[in-house]
């Protein structure tokens, strides 16, 4: 074993230290660690886990990547997909695509003798993912959509059923209109209630079948409004959105789910800044403790530094023993900070005790990612950080003459 390692072992692990001023600086410098990577820990998990919750509701319900024809405009009544150059079995084998649901869109009036609420009627097929969408539902069922005939079950968002009084199993009336003719009545029967927390979701859409939208936008039986597109992880979209736009033609465009609610997008950006500043403060504060715990070490063994540079050692072996010796005594504030903070994160995970307004945050409770790359990367990249921190103020110890050392008191 190295000479700076075995003596930077054996002066902190020295019983000495429990009787001296070692002892305070040494609980100040695990306390200031301890706290740094719990506050890292937290920020990082909760941020990591908000964006990727935001991502997938949004992805879930729209779909991780849309097709839609260059002719669509800013009203929400869904265009023609163009079928020239489009593939939709090439865009299926792509390798991390999930699954892919035809769709089309057009805009209505819901009312009873309670309120009435404009809507988005999105009509969706045989292909539609009824297990993805299954997460949303708070009451009730989608119903089946076969692709023959019409379907009139439909599925509410919850805040329409609230402003309705409405529940599962009510009709409701909905009332499309057409340019130069007269509108069009439909009646549609709830049979689910669903919920995303996405306030631009939930204020407008109603899901039903898309066997409806063709026949009120004179749609043709092989025509859609549109594709969605999903992915088996949320994290592969930027990635693999290239390959998408390959096979969707000329006429057409791909967006992607954040980029439908810009909004959204800024506030998810936001996550990665607010993570820099919190981490980056916490580990200010840990390296300038660590420092302070270095300094105050090296003018009390001020005796021992002499004594060793007289027995032979080198400024160097001096200076690695003491940033040894500073980074061992951090150990214990690191594995009480995993070990506080990993229990405070599961905690929320599994019996979510802290609640969010969806309204502001987009998400009911506090999301947590519990990435154990992450978990791992913030305690060794402390570890390294403060060991190339304490470099600089290790040069002090060059400075103590081994005469004047030996004589200090």
């Amino acid at each position: 074993m190295k000479f700076p390692l075995y003596f930077s072992r054996k002066i902190a692990f020295s019983k000495d230290n429990k009787n001296n001023l070692s002892r305070v600086i040494i609980f100040i410098g695990r306390l200031s660690v301890a706290l740094g990577v719990i506050v890292s820990l937290i920020t990082v998990s909760t941020g990591l886990g908000s964006k990727k919750a935001i991502k997938e509701r949004l992805g879930d319900f729209s779909g991780h990547v849309t097709i839609k024809s260059t002719q669509s405009n800013s009203s929400y009544n869904t265009s023609v997909l163009d079928n020239a150059g489009l593939d939709i079995k090439k865009i299926q084998s792509l390798p991390d695509v999930a699954s892919v649901q035809k769709y089309a869109m057009v805009t209505g009036i819901m009312r009873n003798e309670h309120s009435f609420c404009g809507v988005i009627f999105k009509g969706v097929g045989k292909d539609f993912d009824s297990l993805r969408f299954k997460k949303f539902l708070i009451a009730g069922k989608t119903p089946f959509f076969d692709g023959d005939g019409y379907n009139n079950g439909v599925v509410i968002s919850e805040k329409i059923a609230n402003d309705l009084h409405l529940k599962v199993k009510d009709s409701i009336v909905t009332v499309f209109s057409k340019a130069d003719q007269k509108p069009i009545y439909r009646k549609f029967e709830v049979t689910g209630i669903f919920k995303t927390d996405i306030k631009m979701i939930d204020d407008q859409f109603v899901v039903g079948d898309i066997n409806h939208v063709k026949r009120i936008l004179d749609m043709k039986p092989e025509e859609i409004g549109g594709l969605d597109i999903f992915f088996k992880n949320v994290n592969d979209v930027d990635e693999d959105f290239p390959q998408v736009e390959k096979y969707i033609g000329y006429k057409n465009y791909a967006e992607k789910a954040t980029d439908k609610y810009p909004q959204i997008n800024d506030w998810i950006g936001l996550f990665d800044t607010n993570m820099g500043i919190i981490i980056s403060i916490m580990l200010l504060v840990v390296i300038i403790n660590i420092i302070m715990v270095l300094l105050i070490l090296i003018i009390e063994r001020t005796n021992s530094i002499g004594l060793l540079k007289t027995l032979g050692a080198t400024n160097g072996q001096i200076r690695t023993t003491f940033i040894n010796y500073t980074l061992i005594i951090m150990i214990p504030g690191l594995l009480c900070g995993n070990i506080i903070g990993l229990g405070l994160l599961f905690a929320q995970k599994y019996f979510e005790i802290i609640k969010l307004n969806p309204e502001n945050y987009y998400v009911s409770v506090v999301p947590v990612d519990l990435n154990p790359l992450v978990i791992i990367s913030i305690s060794v990249g402390i570890l390294i950080i403060s060991g190339m921190a304490l470099v600089i103020p290790s040069y002090l110890i060059s400075k103590i003459s081994p005469v004047k050392a030996i004589k200090y008191n």
